[in-house]
């Protein structure tokens, strides 16, 4: 296991990302810098020109979808505003087209065409929206694109990133800049454990979770860059955020100690309480998949000790059914369930160790993460489609970081599983990195993102083209570095007062004093903000109403770090890692509490 960087190595990697990187050469007979590269590529005589008055020109409905968004993008981009028409183009236009009959380019591919006018053909309207990000990335290098001819189709479908904001939470703006990042670089498929608050189930909504409102938020976002955003509630294990207010579904050993980590599969309860939580993320998810982990559900525990499972096994299933059988036997209840409302069940690949006699519903999608007695091959041949989701793509938060030069230099593509190397690719539906929260308070988010965008870049390349396109890592940086980040992309680095010192309103004067990771530590005489009482969840104090307290200061004290939100009339505080805001209470303490509970206090700067 890789030793986590420290704070300064952070900052100084931090610096080197944001400054200028050296630009790829533009040859005029190779083909223009994209990420992912483009690998097919006619040059021709000539350019391409953006100049003002271009139209953006799409005659049907689907072709002007793609356009609109374009012309939002633009405009985002700093290009101008650009109109969607109809009719025929004239040079300098950019012209959408769909074209069903153009089965090669598949569901995702297009082909691009710069001359006088510039256009973008797909057989789907996700095609043409693809060929719609290589012209921004063309664009954010300058107005003049070499003129040519590219046919771009990615080797595979499934190209993704995973986050577990299922116990930290995560800020909604940082999600909707990796959904644009991402659909920026071609990827399409956004896997998020996560916790929406539940009306059903009120008891469960400990902190951590995300309100309606906010999921829609982000769906719709996903939706308009087709970025597809799979729900996970992780079941039968890591249930805890569901059900630790749950004792009755939770798995109890042969001792009667209960497990709050664990469903009890064998209650009919159980499955009714998750398949109840299913059917509220369908108001909110438009995704046709559903992932609901499985994984890690009897680690370091024995079935022994669970005599109940073994029992529901050959109840249903005979004398030689196995205590693996009952757990088969509720992904295959929920794989039922999810079929039933026209979505497909994925699971992590951990729990089918070949200790069971019942199989795994043929037409779940498995995603490959851990080494274990049952192999990729072994999975794809008895006939299921497998992601692959290693843990070389993982960047834990307090942890394990993704060495992605190491994998760049290796030309690491998605048949390189934990365990086992593929001659072949048949099966293997694509690749994503995962990002988990092992110590909530290692990184902040903002910390987390200087490792992410270069990760991010390096699987949109090995999925969808030639994992090795440049000779060196160091030409590879530079290319995202050439194509920057997606229009709409914000800063979250950005902090809205200088450093000095400021009276917050009538609670205490502090010293406001900007973070390397973009947000603010404030010190008084008596030490610096934090938070840091209340129970501990991933060693971060999730619990609402937990007191604001002047502690020693920590330059490394992720819990000291402070975001400095506009409201009208003055700033809320927000928590880097608990992501609670402050609110005065009535005898003048000073507390963290969601949004939704308690209405933050805004404070005005003087």
């Amino acid at each position: 296991m890789r030793k986590r960087l420290g704070f300064a190595a952070v900052v100084a990697l931090l610096a080197l990302l944001l400054a200028p990187a050296p630009a790829l050469a533009r040859s005029e007979q190779g083909p223009p810098v994209t990420v992912p590269a483009l690998t097919r590529w006619t040059p021709e005589s000539g350019a391409y020109v953006y100049r003002p008055g271009a139209r953006l020109v799409a005659d049907d409905p689907a072709g002007r979808r793609v356009a609109d968004t374009l012309a939002g993008d633009l405009r985002a981009a700093g290009h101008g505003s650009v109109p969607v028409v109809r009719g025929g183009a004239r040079a300098g236009d950019i012209v959408i087209n769909l074209e069903p009959s153009r089965s090669s380019l598949g569901a995702e591919g297009y082909e691009l065409h710069a001359g006088s006018s510039l256009s973008i053909t797909g057989a789907t309207e996700t095609g043409a929206f693809y060929g719609t990000r290589t012209l921004l990335q063309l664009l954010a290098q300058g107005d003049r694109i070499p003129a040519g001819r590219t046919v771009d189709v990615p080797r595979y479908k499934e190209r993704g990133v995973g986050v577990c904001a299922c116990y930290i939470h995560i800020s909604l703006p940082w999600l909707e800049n990796l959904v644009r990042e991402m659909s920026y670089n071609k990827l399409n498929q956004l896997l998020v454990e996560l916790k929406v608050k539940s009306d059903a189930h009120p008891e469960a909504n400990t902190w951590g979770y995300y309100t309606k409102d906010e999921i829609r938020q982000l769906v719709a976002l996903g939706d308009r860059y087709h970025v597809e955003i799979i729900p996970e509630i992780n079941s039968p294990g890591h249930i805890d955020p569901w059900i630790e207010n749950r004792p009755d579904l939770q798995l109890t050993d042969s001792d009667g100690n209960k497990q709050p980590s664990r469903l009890d599969i064998t209650q009919q309860a159980a499955f009714d309480y998750y398949t109840s939580l299913m059917d509220e993320y369908a108001q909110v998810f438009t995704a046709k998949s559903w992932h609901m982990g499985a994984d890690e559900y009897m680690l370091g525990s024995d079935f022994a000790k669970y005599p109940q499972m073994l029992k529901y096994a050959q109840e249903k299933y005979g004398p030689g059914a196995t205590p693996q059988d009952a757990f088969v036997d509720f992904v295959n209840r929920v794989h039922d369930y999810a079929a039933g409302k026209g979505v497909k069940l994925r699971i992590w690949n951990d729990g089918l160790t070949g200790a069971n006699t019942v199989p795994v519903k043929a037409d779940t999608t498995v995603e490959h993460w851990l080494n274990v007695a049952v192999k990729p091959s072994q999975l794809i041949a008895q006939g299921y489609s497998v992601m692959n989701a290693s843990y070389s793509l993982y960047l834990i938060r307090g942890g394990f970081h993704s060495d992605t030069e190491s994998l760049y230099d290796q030309s690491w593509d998605p048949r390189s599983f934990e365990g086992e190397k593929l001659a072949s690719s048949r099966g293997v539906t694509g690749a994503k990195i995962s990002l988990w929260p092992d110590n909530g308070r290692g990184e902040t988010e903002n910390e987390v993102a200087v490792r992410l965008w270069p990760a991010l870049r390096h699987v949109a390349q090995a999925t969808w083209g030639d994992p090795h396109p440049d000779a060196t890592y160091a030409e590879f940086v530079a290319r995202g570095a050439a194509v920057g980040h997606a229009p709409g992309w914000r800063d979250l680095t950005r902090v809205p007062v200088a450093d000095g010192t400021y009276t917050f309103g009538r609670s205490f004067t502090a010293s406001v004093q900007r973070t390397a990771d973009g947000y603010v530590t404030l010190r008084s005489a008596a030490g610096c903000l934090a938070i840091s009482g209340g129970k501990l969840t991933l060693n971060v104090p999730l619990q609402p109403g937990v007191e604001a307290t002047w502690d020693t200061c920590d330059p490394s004290g992720t819990l000291q770090r402070w975001e400095l939100e506009p409201a009208a009339g003055g700033y809320r505080l927000v928590n880097a890692i608990t992501r609670m805001a402050l609110t005065v209470t009535d005898d003048g303490r000073i507390v963290q509490y969601p949004a939704d509970q308690r209405t933050p206090t805004v404070w005005h700067l003087s």
